[in-house]
C-alpha cells in the first residue's frame, strides 16, 4: 500500500514517514503543493495524507485539482488551525476524513486503516475465481452460493482483493486486520490459521487455490484469478 505524506514541517514529515514505514506501508513525501502534485499525477497512490497550510500551493487547492482530474484515492486532511470553515471547505471539495493537530500517532494509523478498509466501497463487488465479496453488504458467494465467513476471514479475503494482483506480506496483513491488537510473538500464527480456514471455504471444489502463498514473503490473489 502506498501512501504519499505532503507536510512542510520537516519534524512531523519525518516523523510520520518513519512511522508509516515501520508498519510497512511504501512512503512518498512532498513538502510544498507544487511538488505534491506532480508525484499524485506520477504515482497511483492508495492514500495521501495532506496539510492544508502548504507552500507554492495550500492543501485545498491541491486536494480541488485531484479531484477535478477525476482521481479518487482517499484523502486525509492534516492541519493546524481549528476554523470550522476549513473543515466543511475540505470536505466538501472531496476530502475523506479530517485530522487537527496536534493528534497521536495511534489515532492517525487507525484512520489510515479504516480509510483503506472503506477504500473498497468504491468498488462495491471485488471478484476472483468464482467468488463475489460484497463491500456495502458484507456478504461473500462462490459460484453464487452464499459462504459464511467470520469478521476475520472476511476483512482478510477483503485486503487480498483490494490489492489483487499485489503481494501481501503477512505483517502487513495482520497489521490491516487487526490492528494495534498484533503482537508478532504472540501471535504470529494467527493469519496462517485465518487463511488455512478460508481457503477450505474458498476452494473446495477448485484444484487451484484462490489464494497463493509466496514462500517468504506473504499471499496473493492474482490478477487472473
Amino acid at each position: 500500500m502506498n501512501i504519499l505524506v505532503v507536510e512542510d514541517d520537516k519534524g512531523l514529515l519525518d516523523q510520520l514517514e518513519t512511522t508509516l514505514k515501520k508498519k510497512h506501508y511504501g512512503v512518498d513525501i512532498a513538502d510544498n503543493g507544487e511538488l505534491a502534485l506532480d508525484k499524485i499525477f506520477d504515482v497511483p497512490y492508495d492514500l495521501i495524507l495532506l496539510d492544508i497550510m502548504l507552500p507554492r500551493l495550500d492543501g485545498l487547492s491541491v486536494l480541488q485539482e485531484v479531484r477535478k482530474a477525476g482521481l479518487d484515492m482517499p484523502i486525509l486532511m492534516l492541519t493546524a488551525r481549528s476554523d470550522v470553515q476549513d473543515r466543511v471547505k475540505g470536505l466538501d471539495y472531496g476530502a475523506d476524513d479530517y485530522l487537527a493537530k496536534p493528534f497521536s500517532m495511534a489515532e492517525l494509523m487507525a484512520r489510515i486503516r479504516a480509510m483503506l478498509r472503506r477504500k473498497g466501497n468504491r468498488n462495491p463487488v471485488l471478484k476472483a475465481g468464482g467468488v463475489c465479496l460484497y463491500t456495502v453488504t458484507r456478504n461473500v458467494t462462490l459460484n453464487d452460493r452464499q459462504i459464511h465467513l467470520t469478521v476475520k476471514e472476511f476483512s482478510i479475503l477483503e485486503f487480498l482483493l483490494h490489492n489483487k494482483g499485489n503481494a501481501v506480506s503477512r505483517f502487513n496483513l495482520a497489521e490491516h486486520v487487526w490492528g494495534e491488537e498484533f503482537d508478532p510473538f504472540s501471535m504470529s500464527n494467527y493469519v496462517d490459521v485465518h487463511i488455512k480456514n478460508l481457503r477450505k471455504k474458498l476452494d473446495a471444489r477448485k484444484d487451484i487455490p484462490i489464494i497463493k502463498t509466496i514462500r517468504g514473503i506473504g499471499f496473493i490473489i492474482e490478477e487472473t484469478a
